[in-house]
């Protein structure tokens, strides 16, 4: 397999230990600078050129893409993308991680834990928003932060509306997020490869620093994650679309509270908590996955003229489920259910007899004709009734 790392940081632990791992198990490892590439859009295929050169022969791509590149390195795993060469992070998923609001948005309609969250822009808006989140102390973060840099903890309201107005000024968007005061300045990383969770550390922050990231002096020690916290890490990174991440989470109450997904998680730390080959596990992974490049389905549909993906959901009352329909009579009808997902089972390719049930969701592909009878009507939510504002020339004289 030839494998090619975008990085901009060659001697980087992390980029050193996947350039050994693939060397170790036999494969072609190349370090690659992300920002020395040019995407030639001119001929017939895609294609990249790298200082200059066409590259070719390239099976499998690792990016290890810094906050500071991101729009150009995403055009790049985009173009990788469109030659049909595989990776665990596509651009994406990179995307959907990167960006903290959309992260925040893209698992809030899941069966995944996060803080409460808010995003204001109107500084009216601010202190209804802190509200909203529980009340002071609260979290406030930079979108773009990383390693912990633009993640502040406001004690009090005054400091809070401080705080965003300072950073609003700065044309800087910033979320409001719920201090998780029972994880105690402790968190959990956990890494996912493909569908497992194959290392896990806490990190303990240190002194009265409430962050407890390895770069602010953080120190780690290796964890046994029960199930939940398992399943979970591996549901957040499969939502953000990555098969490869670092997943972060607070241990609250509840249960496990998501707070980020890295796409482009470091070694170092979890490797020496651990003592666990994490890089050779990433290339072993990409090595048996490479024959299945990132599938946009949306793009392959564009010539199945009158058929699509749906998901459906399964409610109380709906007819799939009052005549006992099962997945053999959906395929009678055109339409082929891909993946079912009943509680927090994910169920692929489920058998012909299998029969629907209430709360199942359902992912098909067929004729949409077919299908529109089985979406359900749209789910009406309560909207917030806004009183009329008064008459400003009506006084109570009049």
């Amino acid at each position: 397999m030839k494998v090619a790392i975008l990085s901009r940081a060659p001697r980087s632990y992390s980029t050193q230990r996947l350039v050994t791992a693939a060397t170790e198990r036999g494969h072609d490892a190349r370090v690659l600078d992300t920002l020395r590439f040019s995407i030639d859009l001119s001929g017939r295929e895609p294609d990249l050129q790298y200082r200059g050169r066409p590259l070719d022969d390239v099976d499998a791509v690792l990016p290890r893409i810094g906050a500071s590149i991101t729009f150009f390195g995403l055009a790049v795993v985009r173009q990788f993308e469109q030659m049909d060469v595989y990776t665990p992070s596509p651009s994406n998923g990179i995307a959907n991680s990167r960006d903290k609001l959309r992260a925040i948005q893209i698992l809030s309609r899941h069966d995944v834990s996060i803080p409460a969250t808010t995003f204001v822009r109107d500084r009216a808006d601010v202190l209804p928003a802190i509200e909203r989140v529980g009340g002071a102390p609260v979290v406030i973060k930079l979108l773009e932060g990383t390693q912990g840099i633009g993640v502040i903890l406001a004690p009090d309201t005054k400091v809070a509306e401080a705080v965003i107005e300072t950073l609003q000024s700065a044309r800087q968007n910033v979320l409001i997020q719920r201090f998780v005061a029972e994880s105690k300045g402790r968190d959990i990383r956990a890494l996912v490869i493909g569908d497992r969770v194959v290392a896990a550390m806490r990190r303990v922050a240190k002194g009265d620093e409430f962050r407890s990231n390895v770069h602010r002096g953080g120190t780690v020690e290796p964890v046994e994650l029960d199930p939940e916290f398992q399943r979970v890490a591996v549901q957040a990174a499969q939502i953000m679309g990555l098969r490869v991440a670092g997943v972060d989470m607070l241990e609250g109450a509840d249960g496990p509270v998501v707070i980020e997904v890295n796409s482009s998680p470091g070694f170092e730390g979890i490797e020496r908590a651990t003592e666990l080959d994490i890089a050779g596990a990433i290339v072993d992974f990409v090595a048996s996955q490479v024959a299945f490049p990132e599938l946009d389905i949306r793009q392959r549909l564009t010539v199945s003229t009158g058929y699509g993906v749906v998901e459906l959901a399964v409610n109380e009352g709906a007819a799939l489920v009052a005549a006992g329909t099962t997945i053999g009579e959906l395929r009678d009808k055109d339409i082929s259910v891909l993946t079912l997902h009943r509680g927090t089972a994910v169920i692929p390719n489920p058998r012909s007899e299998r029969v629907i049930e209430v709360d199942d969701r359902l992912l098909c592909f067929g004729n949409l004709e077919a299908m529109r009878g089985l979406v359900p009507g749209r789910r009406r939510r309560s909207r917030l009734q806004l009183q009329p504002l008064p008459d400003p020339m009506i006084t109570d004289d009049a």
